[in-house]
């Protein structure tokens, strides 16, 4: 049995329902339940962390049990990848997979193929959702729609990403400091010295942080920290000056080679 934090509000998918409808369908068909398996708050993509579902597979390896039951085939997953795995898994271990909504039984043949086919169906639609989240998404971010929190110098108005004249003067005053050759130390240093925004820990890393960050140009990179961040150029009014930015960014790279051939 699985629940998801987002199928949670949907009716016919709480726990309780499952294991009723679960236990009428073992009884139909003359199975004994041997153990019950519960990942409550998880959801069934690819790469997800299941413990439950580790737990049902050591069982099967160790032939506590030989067939697995659930409710419907995205209870147990929802990646082509995960399910083929999955299927090799069965496989390997003289163990079966029945699905009591589904129909999916994989004792046979025509089962397997059916499970293929509907696993597919069900990728089709994950893979579609995601499209237009991601449409959505970029068009939003394209009206200066930010998801992220407000970097220092900017604020959220009506969702929106606007200038914060209260702070943007810190902004432009760190990058003039760098612009003008202090290191991310000394500025740091400066500001924890002037007790800027009535703070005492201003650090190095903080200061990399801001003279990094290309929202301070107008622009934006959404899922910086993935393999395909995308760039959004001109979304947002700027603080400091494109050419500027590029400069700061000219500098920290010629300072770090130096540290590199001075480390040598």
């Amino acid at each position: 049995m699985r629940v998801s934090t987002e199928d949670q509000a949907r009716e016919g998918f709480s726990l309780p329902e499952q294991k009723e409808r679960l236990e009428i369908f073992c009884k139909f068909k003359g199975y004994e339940i041997v153990d019950y398996y519960t990942d409550a708050g998880i959801s069934a993509k690819q790469g997800n962390l299941r413990p439950e579902f580790e737990r049902l597979k050591e069982d099967i390896k160790s032939k506590k049990i030989n067939t697995m039951v659930a409710l419907k085939l995205d209870r147990i997953t929802r990646s082509i990848y995960d399910w083929e795995k999955l299927m090799t898994f069965l496989d390997e271990n003289d163990a079966f997979l029945d699905c009591a909504n589904d129909e999916i039984n994989t004792t046979n043949a025509n089962g397997k193929m059916v499970s293929r086919l509907l696993m597919s169906v069900s990728q089709n639609e994950i893979e579609k959702t995601s499209e237009r989240t991601k449409i959505g998404l970029a068009g939003a971010i394209k009206q200066g729609h930010i998801p992220n929190q407000a970097p220092l110098g900017y604020k959220h108005e009506d969702k929106k990403l606007v200038i914060d004249y209260s702070t943007k003067d810190i902004v432009v005053r760190i990058f003039d400091l760098y612009y003008n050759g202090n290191s991310y130390q000394t500025i740091s240093n400066i500001l924890n010295k002037e007790e800027v925004l009535g703070k005492t820990n201003w650090r190095d890393s903080t200061i990399l942080a801001i003279l990094e960050n290309e929202i301070y140009k107008g622009d934006f990179v959404h899922g910086k920290r993935t393999k395909h961040p995308t760039y959004y150029s001109n979304v947002v009014e700027p603080i400091i000056d494109k050419d500027k930015w590029e400069e700061c960014q000219v500098q920290k790279k010629r300072k770090e080679t130096q540290e590199v051939i001075k480390g040598h």
